[in-house]
Formats: C-alpha cells, sequence, structure tokens
C-alpha cells in the first residue's frame, strides 16, 4: 500500500468493510457483481477483483461458486492485526504479479518481466524430453537431491567461472528459481522485526517476501553507478542489518550497473558491520561475462549468489539456484527440504540436456544480440515521447524512465490499463511506497508497439 495515498483497490476494500462493520451490508447479503462493482465505481475490474480478494482473505465476504460474492456469515470490521497489514503491505507487489503472469489476447504488457516467447522458444524445449527419459526414467517417479541435481551443479560451477566465481558443486543448491532461492535465505536469517537492507528501487517480489516475514525493510537509494555508498554506511550503523539484497548487474528496474569501486567498497563495509550481501543475478544470460559481479570480488565468503535461467530459457521449468559458502548451502538446503522438500529433478535434467547442449552458448549470444537492438530502439521511441530515461544501457531488459506530464506513475497505469495497456508503475518498485514516483519500468522488447503511443495520446 502507499501510505496515506492508497491504490484504488485499497479504497474500495476500505469502503466495503466499512459498510459491513457499520451494519449497512449484513451477513449473507449478496455485492454488486465484479462487473457491476466496476462500472459504478468508474475503474477496472482487476481494481474490484483486486479488492474483493483483500476482503476475502480478511474473512469477510465469500464467493460461492455460479452465484457471486457474500458478505460472510462471520463477518467482522478488519480488525487491525499483524496479519491484515502485512497482507496490505504486501498487496500492490501482489497486483503486478498477478497481471504479469496473466495472458490477454489483445492487452500489450509494458510491464513484462521476461523477454518475449519467440526470443525464448528457438531453444525447443520438447526436443530435449526423450533425452531426459533416457538417461533418468527414475527422476520422473521421486524426489531429488535436496542440493540438486550434480551434473547441472557441476555446469554451474563451470558456468560461475566464467563469471570469475570459484564454487564446488556442494556450495550450489537448485531452487525453484530465484524467488524460491531468496525466499530460502529470508526464512534462514530473517525473524520478525530485523532491519534488512534493499535497493530502492528495487525487486518488488522481495519487498513482498519481506514484508510478509515482518522484516524491517530498510531502502538504498539507487542510483546510476550502484547504490548511494554513503547511505548504505549510514543505515548499517543505525539499523545493524544482517543482509543487503542488491542487484549488481542489468539492475531491476533502473538497468543500473554496479561499478567495481562502489563494489569494493560495499565489500568492505560488509565485513566491518559483519553484513551478508545477497546478489540477485537473474538476468545474467542477458549481460556480458565480463561484467563486475560483486561475488566474484569477495569468492562468496560474505555474498550469497542468486541466479535463473527464467529470462533465457524458460519461467516455466521454474529453476535457479544460489550459491554460497558450503556450510551454509547445506543448511539452505535443508531449508529446502522443509519447504519443498526437494526441488525438481526432472526440470533440472531438462535444463542441464539444455544447457550441456552448444545451441545453447549461440541462444544467449542471440538473445544479447537482440537485446541490444531492442534497447536502441527502445531509448529511440522514449526520446520521441520525451521522456526523462534515469540511464540509458547499451543491453538490458528494461528502461526505468517518466513520461512527460504524468508524475504519478500509479494514475498513469490505471489510465493505461483502461487502453490494454500494462505498465509497471515506479512506487511498485520502492521499498515503502508512501508516495507517488514518476518512474515506469519499460519492457524493451514491446516499446516499437504502436498500441503504446495511442493508448498514451488518448490518457492525454
Amino acid at each position: 500500500m502507499r501510505g496515506e495515498r492508497k491504490s484504488l483497490s485499497g479504497v474500495l476494500a476500505d469502503n466495503l468493510s466499512r459498510q459491513i462493520a457499520e451494519g449497512l451490508l449484513r451477513a449473507g447479503d449478496k455485492l454488486p457483481s465484479i462487473r457491476e462493482y466496476a462500472e459504478a465505481n468508474g475503474c477496472s475490474k482487476n481494481t474490484v477483483i483486486s479488492a474483493f480478494d483483500a476482503l476475502a482473505a480478511n474473512g469477510l465476504i465469500e464467493p460461492r461458486r455460479g452465484a457471486g460474492f457474500f458478505v460472510a456469515s462471520a463477518g467482522k470490521a478488519p480488525q487491525h492485526d499483524e496479519d491484515t497489514r502485512t497482507l496490505d503491505r504486501a498487496m500492490d507487489s501482489v497486483w503486478l504479479m498477478r497481471e504479469q503472469l496473466q495472458s490477454k489476447p489483445g492487452v500489450l504488457n509494458l510491464g513484462e518481466g521476461f523477454p518475449p516467447v519467440e526470443w525464448l522458444e528457438e531453444t525447443r524445449l520438447d526436443h530435449f524430453h526423450q533425452r531426459v527419459v533416457r538417461t533418468g526414467v527414475a527422476s520422473l517417479f521421486r524426489y531429488g537431491s535436496r542440493f540438486g541435481y550434480l551434473p547441472l551443479r557441476q555446469h554451474l560451477q563451470q558456468k560461475l567461472a566464467g563469471y570469475e566465481i570459484e564454487a564446488a558443486p556442494q556450495q550450489i543448491v537448485m531452487t525453484h528459481g530465484a524467488n524460491q532461492a531468496m525466499d530460502m535465505v529470508v526464512r534462514y536469517f530473517v525473524r520478525p522485526g530485523d532491519a534488512v537492507l534493499v535497493d530502492d528501487p528495487g525487486y518488488y517480489a522481495l519487498f513482498g517476501k519481506l514484508k510478509l516475514s515482518g522484516a524491517n525493510i530498510v531502502g538504498v537509494p539507487r542510483g546510476i553507478d550502484g547504490p548511494d555508498i554513503a547511505v548504505l554506511e549510514e543505515k548499517l550503523k543505525t539499523h545493524r542489518p544482517k543482509l543487503f539484497f542488491t542487484q549488481s548487474v542489468g539492475h531491476n528496474p533502473t538497468a543500473t550497473d554496479t561499478s567495481a569501486a562502489k563494489a569494493h567498497r560495499i565489500l568492505q563495509l560488509a565485513e566491518a558491520h559483519d553484513l551478508i550481501v545477497v546478489e540477485n543475478d537473474a538476468l545474467a544470460d542477458l549481460k556480458p561475462r565480463s561484467a563486475m559481479r560483486i561475488s566474484a570480488l569477495d569468492q562468496l565468503r560474505r555474498t550469497i549468489y542468486i541466479g535463473s535461467f527464467s529470462k533465457s530459457v524458460s519461467a516455466a521449468l521454474r529453476v535457479g539456484f544460489l550459491a554460497c559458502d558450503a556450510h551454509l548451502a547445506s543448511d539452505l538446503a535443508d531449508v529446502k527440504m522443509l519447504i519443498h522438500v526437494s526441488s525438481s529433478e526432472y526440470c533440472e535434467r531438462t535444463l542441464d540436456a539444455i544447457v550441456s547442449d552448444g545451441h545453447f552458448l549461440r541462444h544467449t549470444n542471440r538473445l544479447q544480440e537482440r537485446l541490444r537492438r531492442a534497447t536502441a530502439a527502445g531509448v529511440v521511441a522514449l526520446g520521441k515521447l520525451g521522456a526523462e530515461i534515469y540511464k540509458v544501457s547499451e543491453q538490458s531488459l528494461y528502461l526505468w524512465a517518466a513520461l512527460p506530464g504524468h508524475d504519478d506513475s500509479i494514475e498513469l497505469a490505471r489510465k493505461m490499463l483502461e487502453h490494454n495497456v500494462i505498465l509497471a508503475p515506479g512506487t511498485i518498485f520502492s521499498a515503502h511506497a508512501d508516495g507517488t514516483s514518476k518512474w515506469c519500468r519499460f519492457n524493451v522488447a514491446y516499446l516499437g508497439d504502436e498500441r503504446f503511443v495511442k493508448a498514451l495520446e488518448r490518457c492525454r
């Protein structure tokens, strides 16, 4: 939520909960349909769905299949307990995730977090199924190792060596994507009330995880060459956090890279303040191998490196990994067992077959070339609109930009949604989202679509 400036779905949810508390809506009363409520309030159906979801989660209303939504029999005025506040704080992140995971015909998703499907489908996942079945049919019927499929971890050892990070297989734990890796780290280190440092702006899904854990999220402003070191040092002294989540290469959402000088200083501060740096490198395959990683400077002493193949192979495989000190890796593998027992050996065998094939290197090279062209074209497209670009990158999946005449990106996103264009408003990427932001994250692959310009003209 946004402090005093709540999202529209939050306002609708508050209005309905107030009506229930005051007895204007009684137990068993049927609510207007989603369509009727959207028309009456001049908003989209998605906004109403978000409001209804929040009320249902708090036990105030209940869906009845084929009949609609009704005031719950045990409906009460919302209690301002920690569970309710936690859900509210995470809601904006959930909204953006929900929008990004839906595939809607006729909708242009400029807030998309992945490369276009046509960029990835040349990996031809179907070609590798028979190879996986021939070499490991038993993996289709059992749990895998708590660390993950060993041959894939051995390939990741070579991949990390290409980034000048030395990691033995026992230092690598396979996960259900980068998001589970972050979740495992949060569950292991963070207790309610603990301070955790994050890039601000930064990865919105991480903020949701930290809010659900009850962490005290402390933002470190992100400059064009990495985190603000002066603020980082001050926050370390004031809050004494255990963790700092950051993204040193192809930062989401600003497309910035951390400079070598700042990376060295971050590690000096980590040593002085007993801090662990969690480096999210989910976009690694979209950037040059020569790009500087903090983990390469530290060699996993005070760093945890998180990687993923969602952006370069397929998000549907849900294969990610983390690399860290061997003792910590063993502990985190145990955490994974408690959460999910194991990761999918079938998916890991499939990915191992893909990355073992010589075609994969050619695929990532083509992917990067496409990204360079799309980034250059995206810069031109935003320039024609008079947009302010935070940092012009040579190749990045995203551009962080502000459109003239639109100082509140949330309001702009609502208006554009009415014209079937989905934006990723900057407020959602803020650690606290307690104000307005003029910035939006744009996926460079879609900036050339004429529907964007037409929708923007209608909003004006």
